[in-house]
């Protein structure tokens, strides 16, 4: 193997940039030559990329996004789309693609991996940490962190104005990072696309609470479980007391990437490389019981599974 090339598609998570520069000088020690693709498959469809050196990754460990832009790419599902994409793989002398992404990244690169035999090697980069069979992916400890600094501040007035916040964070389809910082943050209840939510139970608990002189209260409620302003509207009409809605937004996606996400995409760069030099294909690195290992594709992108109960039962018997 002589050159292989590195992208990142879908959603960027902080610590993209730290696992492209791994993965640039580990491969680079190792005397193979590496393409950086720009954003992700549509720039393997048009042929937007360049050959990266030593040099071309300085400076951005620290930095969030993604220095090879990232984009969706829908036409990368056609039969079409992956054609190109193959014919620039063979026009540029690809013979290994790494692919820093999601869920979504992993399935493309696992239909274009065997559909035309061009090893592909995952680094799972998701602030939603939904890569089944490993613990954690790259971004998902600073999306938290960020999400975390932010309800830490709404906790400070919610307590002086004595008031009820309904604060809403990323997680379309999985409800990790609202049940991690509902916990981390000490709030009083969590709504989840994994679980049934009962809104009057809530305003019950709230009115309950109040009358006993808890005058503040947080809910955390994941984006693809309802809408923060709704469900604050709703519990306003249902209790009578103030409440407020705050959206988090994409600024749980930027900032500078903490240690952990750091230090995991480092060493999931280097690991990366490595199996593409030791001949595997259609497999994604990944950390799990604090080891380092291989997790097929197929695998990976199957849906992972919260524990949604306990973590719950928790929040609520810490209230």
């Amino acid at each position: 193997m002589k050159r292989i090339a590195v992208l990142t598609t879908g959603g960027d998570a902080p610590g993209m940039n730290p696992a492209i520069r791994a993965v640039v000088r580990y491969a680079v020690n190792s005397k193979l030559a590496v393409m950086g693709v720009f954003r992700g498959w549509w720039g393997l469809i048009n042929e937007e990329m360049k050959l990266l050196d030593h040099r071309s990754v300085s400076g951005i460990i620290n930095q969030g996004g993604t220095i090879l832009k990232t984009a969706r790419c829908p036409e990368f599902e056609t039969e079409e789309g992956r054609r190109r994409a193959h014919d620039n793989v063979r026009k540029n002398s690809i013979e290994g693609l790494v692919v820093i992404g999601g869920n979504g990244s992993f399935r493309a690169a696992h239909v274009f991996g065997k559909e035309y035999n061009v090893p592909c090697i995952g680094i799972p980069a998701s602030i939603d940490n939904d890569i089944n069979g490993i613990d954690v992916t790259i971004g998902s400890d600073t999306a938290v962190n960020t999400a975390l600094a932010a309800i830490d501040n709404i906790r400070d007035t919610a307590t002086s104005m004595e008031r009820i916040f309904v604060v809403e964070v990323m997680g379309r389809n999985s409800g990790y990072i609202a049940l991690t910082v509902a916990l981390s943050a000490g709030c009083e209840d969590v709504i989840i696309p994994e679980r049934k939510f009962d809104l009057q139970e809530v305003c019950h608990d709230i009115v309950n609470g109040n009358l006993r002189g808890k005058m503040s209260w947080i809910i955390i409620v994941a984006e693809g479980a309802g809408s923060a302003t709704t469900i604050a509207e709703q519990i306003t009409e249902m209790t009578g007391l103030e409440t407020r809605a705050v959206v988090l937004g994409h600024v749980q996606r930027g900032g500078r990437p903490t240690a952990f996400s750091r230090e995991l995409a480092l060493g999931l760069g280097r690991a990366a490389v490595d199996c593409l030099l030791n001949g595997e294909s259609d497999k994604a690195v990944g950390l799990y019981c604090s080891k380092i290992v291989t997790v097929d594709l197929e695998t990976a992108v199957a849906e992972k599974k919260l524990n949604v109960d306990k973590m719950c039962d928790l929040i609520k018997k810490l209230t």
